[in-house]
């Protein structure tokens, strides 16, 4: 029988040791039928073989992102981006022009403002954006998505301006004048602000309370959602990219997946998680949990993890710190802010891990990764040691004495190189401020944590940057020199495409079938544009997806 596709003249890394190298491979139906030479795979093409030439392009496992948030990524491709904006004169030039084209938005909401967008070392108010657009709701979030600032009509049209109770861990930050200053830290005080956004903060959802929304969505709604989840799918797959690792989940967004599945519109495949967070009782977790997961089990969706927040992050001064922050940030001892007591975190860990789960937390300061790490030995321990795959999500700062920890519990360090000071992204002077100079051997320590033999995988955490796969990699492998204080963390090319294609495979339990060129594997393969083995390191971002296929299906192709 012939195979429906062939993709030949390529570079392919395959990730298989015992065939690492080739330069075509054969698609039957949704599987990869053969690897190997040209003329060997060129035999097996027919008269209706569709012949993909790969001009010399690598041809590798389709590229999965391993920490993302679809649903607000998808609708933040709409959203004004303030990225690389310094100044409330820019930020006007931007922001009228956006409030003219967009009359009926109840609330303007613009993405990606520095925390020192100002370019002044002050930070943002409510009167700096009262001074942009007085009369009508405006909104911004930083890139990290655990900051927003509101005017004053957004924080009244909000009922936040007189302050008000928020969750541990949040805090609407008041002015001198008794009234709410306008920057508001944490889902806990910024979600009703979401709430005025174009999609009501149904695309927040699942990260600020990993519950539906209520009431419910209407069905035009439902369509709304699924339009723009669609095409954050096709953004994604013209990355490259075939696999999805959601860090936000609900029912909702399950089942808004489920029927773009039956749509034909899931571009990628997506595990959604069941989102607890820090002032959810365990016996929420036990009672919807296994529910969800059971519902969902499918090879293009499923529900397979538990994800958990155990702080903020460095440059609010919401990360949690072994000691206190450096100067003002760490006033009257200031050493960041528990999103779950120990004991309560512990205690979900372990029965997370009883019920099966996989775990990905949330832990950015050192603090924060030794208690993650500390609560999964708990876990470990309480329920007997098993193939987990828990993970921790960012470890931007850990302590030396945790290093070999990860690699003796079998954590998986999920790491976004594009986060780090030398990632060409965020300034590079940032956290090197807000650390101190002890830390900084253990900031953004990938190298060192490699060496250790924990497993390593690279993701973006859109939109907290661009789920663009290139500038990603090109954080990895040609970071900033950040001067001799800063140990050279810089990955070979090698280690960071396994890190973004096996890698994340074996994260989600699929490396039987996904992860390699390989007969019998799923046919889920990214072509580019370019041989990456042949760019210099910082010319990487010259490549990008040319073809893409998942399960067998063309999903993208340029031009």
């Amino acid at each position: 029988m012939s195979a429906d596709i062939v993709i030949h003249n390529g570079a392919l890394i395959t990730f298989d040791p015992a065939q690492p190298e080739a330069s075509a491979l054969a698609i039957t139906g949704n599987k990869i039928a053969a690897v190997g030479s040209d003329a060997q795979v060129m035999a097996l093409a027919g008269p209706k073989t569709k012949l993909i030439d790969a001009q010399g392009g690598t041809v590798l496992p389709g590229f999965i992102d391993s920490h993302v948030h679809l649903f607000g990524g998808s609708v933040e491709l709409e959203y004004l981006s303030l990225y690389g904006i310094t100044g409330l004169a820019e930020m006007r030039r931007l922001i009228l022009p956006y409030a003219e084209a967009n009359p009926d938005d109840r609330m303007l909401f613009c993405v990606m403002a520095d925390y020192g967008i100002l370019g002044t070392g002050k930070t943002l108010t409510r009167h700096d954006l009262d001074a942009i657009l007085p009369d009508r709701p405006l909104a911004m979030f930083a890139p990290d998505h655990h900051t927003v600032w509101a005017n004053t009509a957004a924080l009244e049209a909000a009922g936040l301006l007189q302050g008000g109770e928020v969750d541990a861990g949040s805090e609407i930050v008041m002015g001198d004048d008794g009234l709410a200053s306008g920057e508001l830290l944490e889902p806990g005080a910024y979600s009703p602000i979401l709430s005025l956004t174009r999609y009501g903060g149904r695309d927040m959802l699942g990260l600020t309370a990993g519950r539906d929304p209520e009431p419910p969505a209407t069905p035009v709604e439902r369509e709304m959602d699924k339009d723009v989840i669609a095409r954050g799918l096709a953004h994604c797959a013209a990355q490259g990219i075939t696999g999805l690792h959601l860090m936000d989940g609900n029912r909702y967004q399950l089942e808004l997946l489920s029927e773009l599945e039956a749509e034909g519109r899931l571009l990628c495949r997506c595990h959604v998680p069941f989102h607890l967070k820090g002032t959810d009782p365990v016996a929420r977790l036990t009672r919807e949990a296994p529910a969800l997961r059971d519902d969902f089990q499918g090879e293009k969706l499923r529900c397979s993890h538990v994800k958990m927040f155990i702080d903020g992050v460095i440059e609010s001064g919401t990360a949690l710190m072994l000691q206190p922050y450096p100067g003002e940030m760490g006033k009257d001892g200031n050493s960041g802010d528990e999103v779950f007591t120990q004991e309560h975190f512990t205690a979900a860990c372990v029965e997370a891990d009883r019920l099966g789960f996989q775990i990905a937390v949330h832990a950015i300061g050192d603090a924060a990764v030794r208690r993650t790490i500390d609560a999964f030995e708990a876990a470990q321990q309480a329920n007997g040691k098993r193939d987990s795959r828990h993970r921790i999500e960012h470890i931007e700062v850990i302590h030396p004495d945790d290093l070999p920890r990860l690699a003796d519990l079998g954590i998986v360090a999920s790491l976004q190189p594009g986060h780090a000071p030398r990632g060409h992204v965020f300034p590079p002077d940032g956290v090197g401020n807000y650390i101190r100079p002890e830390q900084i051997n253990g900031a953004y320590a990938w190298q060192s944590i490699r060496d250790t033999g924990a497993k390593v995988i690279f993701s973006t955490d859109w939109p907290v940057i661009p789920v663009d796969v290139m500038p990603n990699i090109k954080a990895a492998i040609a970071p900033l020199d950040l001067g001799e204080d800063w140990p050279d963390q810089s990955q070979s090319l090698h280690d960071t495409l396994a890190s973004y294609t096996r890698d994340n495979a074996w994260a989600e339990f699929a490396e039987a079938t996904r992860g390699q060129l390989k007969e019998g594997m799923d046919a889920d393969i990214a072509v580019l544009s370019h041989n990456l083995n042949d760019l210099p390191a910082e010319a990487v971002i010259e490549a990008s997806a040319t073809c893409v296929f998942m399960d067998g299906e063309m999903t993208f192709q340029r031009g």
